[in-house]
């Protein structure tokens, strides 16, 4: 029997009494749940779409492969080896991002998706982990070196991302990114007045997107009606409070779920409502408490850290995925607009998947426990 003990001295060894075992855990519960709702979810959207009834299924499954082997593979990386990589696909993801208006594919109104050696990229999803790093970095150097304009570098680059996130248009991801990079400014230890100026700023931004950006002003009003189509946000919305309404506190059962015949997005958007309505309000909060688990042990294990650029790039890593989620949930329970932001883990979806692997890598790898992180700078 396989077993690896803490006097294994071995390059395997020391990586597994160095990593963080109980977020590993967490993420293959998440992992493990989803391709349970997939199962459950998925079989109706691919009969309306006249595909085999687990076609869905079988591709998430497939995917999660790739996605555990990037997890596990950067998590054996050192510190500067991870701050190379992510420099390296922040800078693939920039690429694919300015030719995604050019030659993306339109769906539903954005152009989000990139068609590369056939798959299908979402190229904000791998922006998402690597800006947190690239920002981590950029904000570490401007407290090491404040006489160099690191800070006006950190601002463009937020610039520069948003202006590329709102030419598909991708609102979402816009909020996300700006959410993240403002909580590491705040990490930084630069004034809140200023923090404050960058939210009278993100406000307005929005205001001025729902009047700028037709797809974001249909996507607003579409929230706000009181009646629509099968695929209005309003009929997808009620159609999954009814789910959370029929689920109760136990679920009706695995399979016994009959709102998902009814939402386009139940393997997606609406994964949460499936997990509602066929397993209940304490599947629901189990999920919401992963998260949430995540959040804190990742914190945690760098709270005590001395070096700046530790701690900014898993708190802007961590606190993306539990704004992800919890965007999703939201959007699920009708307390803000639907924003085509998956559930992670457990929604489908390819790119999805494996920037969520790239991101638990980062994250893995920047929590190990090393006896001077700083040597690895």
């Amino acid at each position: 029997m396989f077993s690896i003990t803490k006097r294994d001295t071995s390059y395997i060894g020391r990586w597994w009494w160095s990593l963080d075992r109980w977020i590993v855990i967490a993420t293959f519960l998440l992992l493990g749940i989803g391709v349970i709702l997939i199962m459950a979810g998925s079989p109706s959207v691919a009969d309306r779409l006249k595909l085999n009834s687990f076609y869905f299924a079988r591709r998430h499954a497939l995917m999660i492969i790739p996605a555990v082997g990037l997890m596990l593979g950067i998590s054996f990386l050192s510190l500067k080896q991870i701050r190379y990589l992510a420099f390296a696909v922040f800078g693939f993801a920039v690429l694919c991002l300015i030719l995604t208006p050019f030659v993306g594919m339109e769906i539903k109104g954005a152009r989000r998706w990139i068609n590369i050696f056939g798959f299908s990229l979402q190229a904000s999803e791998f922006l998402k982990p690597t800006f947190a790093v690239v920002s981590a970095w950029i904000f570490y150097l401007y407290k090491k070196q404040p006489h160099y304009p690191w800070l006006w570098v950190a601002l463009g680059g937020l610039v520069s991302m948003l202006f590329l996130l709102l030419l598909q248009p991708d609102l979402g991801m816009v909020v996300m990114i700006s959410c993240v990079w403002c909580g590491q400014f705040f990490l930084t230890g630069l004034s809140l007045w200023i923090i404050l100026i960058f939210a009278i700023a993100g406000v307005s931004g929005i205001l001025g997107a729902y009047f700028l950006f037709p797809h974001v002003s249909s996507r607003i009003d579409r929230f706000l009606a009181t009646s629509g189509d099968k695929y209005s946000d309003f009929y997808q919305i009620n159609q999954s409070l009814d789910a959370f309404a029929n689920g109760g506190l136990m679920g009706q059962g695995p399979g016994e779920g009959v709102v998902k015949k009814y939402l386009p997005d139940a393997h997606a958007d609406f994964i949460f409502a499936v997990a509602g309505e066929e397993f209940g309000f304490f599947l629901c909060m189990f999920i919401a408490m992963l998260f949430v688990f995540i959040l804190i042990r990742s914190f945690l294990r760098v709270i005590a850290e001395e070096n700046l650029y530790l701690i900014l790039s898993v708190g802007g890593l961590a606190s993306g995925l539990g704004l992800q989620a919890l965007i999703n949930m939201s959007s699920s329970l009708k307390l803000i607009p639907t924003k085509g932001m998956t559930l992670p883990f457990i929604s489908y979806g390819g790119s999805s998947l494996l920037a969520l692997g790239l991101m638990m890598g980062m994250i893995l790898g920047f929590t190990r426990k090393r006896f001077d992180p700083r040597q690895e700078f």
